[in-house]
């Protein structure tokens, strides 16, 4: 709860200079009335934060709000509704049971709004960078229907889908990027402290090397020398590539190519399409207008290319026409999306037919990523192992001869 810096005057003209804590400014003001206080000045106490709250915002939980944080306490104000706690003190209650700072301090804002009578659904859109489009839309048609615990169960229900599947992909990806930071590490101490020192060992022979050693060593000499030249290239060369694929074209040509990406690309889309399933269903089961859920979805999937097959589909359904051609004339969406989106228009069943596509998707995305771990691996080795035999001729098979000629 907000706490409130005031100056004024009891009622015998003497100076007070204290703290109120209040839902708001007008119910401080209001308690201090009450008690015979005369204000000058009143404003809210700026929370004081710790110098490593400064430095580092999401350590202490006041950066953004993570999607795990906000599915438990959407899960939890659904349980508070669901029990006929009234709003106000279904929030409140939220309040003490929410763990984020930043997300404690956007339901306390919502709780003060709503007590004043504004609606839930604008009172949350009050706070984009925190509800995205999805939520919003979807609170708006439970408290149009009645349903807002069970439109709100559907929504974390949904947040707890999105994390898990974030998180089997990360988890996936995460020894091979251990492997290639170990592989990178071992390439630049080798390059730059051992391959110096034994160039140093044929410079003082004045023999001729093979031209796969001198290369090699050229190459050392210039990592060592001219490494700062190599960073700002690559800064260069990084800041550009970023600023293109920034561009409109840049987004299209790069959305393209994650999807054409060989072992990557049939992932990325696979997610894709999870996404715009699982995504379609809440928002249909949760009453949102199928255009107004396209438009959503829309924003949502995370690919240019596919995001420009599903507002034409938006618009020939404006037109009167159904989604599955629209979307099969694109030629970005497998089959059995299409086949089961067809089926579910036909029999009026279209949010099942979604919700069945997307568990089958994210099964599949799921042996998927593990044939892609397991593949990559020993690559990754057989890789390191290349490398470092390549080294190693290169550096001892001179020595050889050179210990041969002797």
């Amino acid at each position: 709860m907000p706490i409130y810096e005031y100056t004024g005057t009891d009622r015998l003209g003497a100076g007070l200079s204290d703290t109120i804590e209040a839902d708001s400014i007008k119910t401080a003001k209001m308690k201090l009335k009450k008690s015979g206080v005369v204000l000058l000045s009143i404003d809210e106490k700026a929370a004081k934060k710790s110098k490593l709250a400064a430095l580092f915002p999401t350590l202490s939980g006041s950066g953004s709000v993570s999607t795990r944080d906000l599915a438990v306490s959407t899960r939890q104000f659904a349980s508070l509704i669901k029990a006929n706690i009234p709003l106000v003190e279904a929030l409140a209650a939220l309040i003490d049971q929410t763990e984020s700072v930043k997300l404690r301090s956007v339901f306390s804002e919502i709780r003060q709004l709503v007590n004043e009578g504004i609606s839930l659904k604008e009172a949350l859109s009050r706070h984009p960078k925190v509800f995205p489009p999805i939520f919003i839309n979807m609170v708006e048609s439970g408290e149009a229907s009645g349903t807002l615990p069970l439109v709100l169960a559907r929504l974390a229900d949904f947040m707890e889908g999105q994390v898990r599947l974030r998180q089997k992909v990360q988890s996936a990806m995460t020894y091979p990027l251990l492997m290639a930071v170990i592989g990178g590490g071992l390439m630049l101490v080798i390059f730059t402290f051992v391959i110096p020192k034994i160039a140093n060992i044929f410079v003082s022979m004045n023999k001729k090397m093979p031209w796969y050693t001198e290369a090699l060593m050229n190459f050392s000499f210039f990592l060592v020398n001219y490494w700062w030249a190599l960073l700002i290239g690559a800064a260069v060369i990084g800041w550009l590539v970023k600023g293109y694929y920034s561009t409109p074209s840049g987004i299209v040509k790069r959305d393209r190519l994650f999807l054409k990406l060989p072992l990557f690309g049939e992932i990325v889309r696979m997610v894709a399409v999870s996404r715009f399933a699982s995504t379609m269903a809440t928002l249909l089961n949760g009453g949102v207008p199928l255009v107004t859920a396209l438009g959503i979805v829309r924003a949502v999937v995370g690919n240019e290319i596919l995001a420009k097959a599903i507002l034409e589909a938006k618009e020939n359904i404006t037109e009167g026409q159904n989604i599955s051609d629209p979307l099969k004339k694109s030629g970005e969406f497998p089959s059995l999306l299409l086949h089961m989106i067809a089926i579910g228009e036909r029999t009026g069943e279209l949010p099942p037919m979604l919700e069945m596509v997307s568990q089958n998707y994210e099964e599949q995305v799921n042996a998927k990523v593990e044939r892609m771990t397991s593949l990559l691996e020993p690559l990754m080795i057989v890789f390191m192992g290349l490398s470092v035999g390549i080294i190693v001729m290169a550096v001892f098979v001179p020595l050889l001869q050179l210990q041969q000629l002797k």
